[in-house]
């Protein structure tokens, strides 16, 4: 009864992250033509800043706290988690102004290292009034996270999905709504547009807690009655329950800061070393191609590979603790596996589709069609060091994911700047690619060194996905060469959506009859699939 109460809360919750971010992906479709490259970067320039501070608020807080809850609660001390969670609106509330009130006030400080007066475009003072519109979100996150771990510390996932649904929807329609009616009904500024689409994120986070309440209020006779049952005898004082806390904590914050901290970089010294090679006429455009809208069209495949990675991270963590090393190493192999088998032929495919793939989600560009070529190999890193940071936790080597995450932001840091002035916009992706590399190779030889994992059995499994991947990109190639034949390629959206379509049903399909019959896929899905057990086949 437990175990299928568990499983099905987490399948709630995993269905409305999925929700939450393919909404957060599909949503810069009709973004794009309302605000353009000009707007998208101005967007970014705001919205980079804060995901840094939330996530320094936040990440991290609804699994600690539902872990802190979820062990206590397990002891019969339920109060010990509501005195937590009591405190714990003071101080995420009190957290939330002060992380409010900052970033509001040293966006005049943070604009003049992201703008170059030579820069043709946006101004310090249209990024000071964007970061500053962003920054109210402040002071509702931190408050809604704390609540959503305290229900999932009571095995309550659905308040958390619905609330993570609920807030993105209320922001996307927010945002869509009053860029449309600022630039094409009262044809306002451009600034203003945005504005607004950033002020969206505390418009949704308004929607999120109103789910939340309301989810409290219709569960509070229940957890009044978990009080009544309280055993009593535990009473640790408020700093060592956050100091407890704090530990749960850490490893999620710096893994929720990577992506993060890589585009402050970017924000901080593309347009500056674009300047310097005499291209600052372009490079807020360039910048929102790089940085926004290819970001986006990169990190659907690792989604998509990741939640399938990440579900196996609790059986790593239950076989080493348990020191079943047979297991372990059982696990790490589907993991690693999966993970590369979904993202590798994802990416490669969205490589030899650029073009069409980035005209078919905003419009043709020759700059942005380039860029996804070579962005897109990038994200298998993307994938792997999520993946790695989680396994790191399982094995309670966590403090090695920060080293990792320093060594490859020092890397980007010291190679973008001489990137960009020797490859333009790819330098920054490089240099990005480069400082990934680094994180990932670090954390899996710290795998490797603390459960002596060995990879031998992945580096052939990859082979082998690699030479799949191969004959679907030369299949996908032909394919794209007749329909931009047929079709009568010219850039425009509706063919470039056709065409992507065509050729990612063949590629799709000659890579899964390639993998069904070799035995591959029935190795990595069989226990997920029951129709797929039949062809379980040994593949060394």
């Amino acid at each position: 009864m437990m175990s299928s109460k568990l499983l099905r809360g987490t399948f709630i919750l995993t269905a409305g992250v999925l929700l939450s971010r393919i909404l957060g992906l599909v949503y810069v479709i009709p973004f794009y033509p309302l605000v353009g490259k000009q707007g998208g970067a101005l967007y970014s320039y705001g919205y980079v800043p804060y995901q840094i501070f939330i996530s320094l608020a936040t990440a991290g807080v609804p699994l600690a706290v539902s872990k802190f809850v979820s062990k206590y609660n397990a002891l019969g001390e339920y109060r010990t988690g509501y005195r937590l969670f009591r405190s714990g609106l003071v101080l995420m509330t009190m957290t939330g102004l002060a992380a409010c009130a900052i970033l509001y006030m040293i966006a005049p400080w943070l604009a003049p290292f992201v703008i170059d007066e030579q820069i043709k475009g946006n101004s310090v003072a249209d990024v000071v009034t964007v970061i500053r519109a962003v920054s109210f979100a402040l002071i509702i996150v931190p408050v809604m996270s704390l609540i959503r771990g305290f229900f999932q510390g009571h095995e309550s996932m659905g308040p958390t999905a619905a609330s993570q649904v609920i807030e993105q929807l209320i922001r996307i329609v927010f945002l869509l709504a009053s860029c449309y009616i600022v630039l094409r009904v009262l044809h306002g500024s451009l600034v203003t547009a945005v504005s607004l689409a950033t002020f969206a994120a505390f418009v949704g986070a308004l929607g999120g807690l109103a789910v939340l309440v309301w989810y409290w209020w219709k569960r509070k006779e229940y957890l009044a009655q978990l009080l009544t049952k309280d055993r009593g005898q535990l009473h640790p004082p408020l700093k060592d329950m956050y100091k407890e806390l704090i530990m749960y904590a850490a490893p999620f914050v710096f893994v929720g800061l990577a992506t993060p901290l890589y585009q402050l970089i970017d924000q901080f010294t593309f347009n500056r070393a674009m300047t310097e090679i005499g291209l600052a006429k372009i490079s807020e455009e360039a910048y929102s191609i790089f940085n926004v809208w290819a970001q986006k069209l990169v990190i659907i495949p690792v989604t998509l590979a990741t939640s399938f990675g990440l579900t196996l991270i609790p059986t790593i963590t239950k076989a080493y603790v348990a020191n079943d090393r047979k297991s372990l190493r059982k696990y790490l192999n589907q993991t690693f596996q999966v993970v590369l088998f979904l993202t590798v032929p994802a990416v490669v495919g969205m490589a030899v589709l650029a073009e069409p793939v980035y005209a078919a989600f905003y419009s043709y560009d020759s700059l942005g069609g380039e860029v996804l070529r070579w962005y897109a190999p990038t994200a298998i890193l993307f994938a792997l060091f999520s993946v790695t940071a989680a396994v790191l936790q399982g094995i309670n080597q966590q403090r090695f994911t920060v080293v990792s995450l320093t060594l490859g932001l020092l890397v980007k840091l010291l190679l973008n700047t001489f990137f960009i002035t020797q490859f333009a916009t790819i330098g920054a992706v490089l240099a990005t690619t480069f400082g990934y590399f680094v994180s990932v190779t670090l954390n899996l030889w710290i795998i490797k060194k603390y459960t002596n994992y060995r990879y031998k059995l992945v580096i052939r499994r990859t082979m082998l996905i690699g030479i799949f991947t191969a004959v679907m990109s030369v299949v996908v190639t032909i394919v794209l060469h007749i329909c931009e034949w047929l079709v009568h390629y010219d850039g425009g959206r509706m063919e470039s959506i056709v065409i992507v379509t065509i050729c990612a049903i063949f590629g799709a399909g000659v890579y899964w009859v390639m993998s069904e019959r070799i035995g591959l896929l029935a190795l990595l899905f069989g226990e997920r699939f029951t129709f797929l057990q039949r062809k379980k086949k040994a593949v060394s």
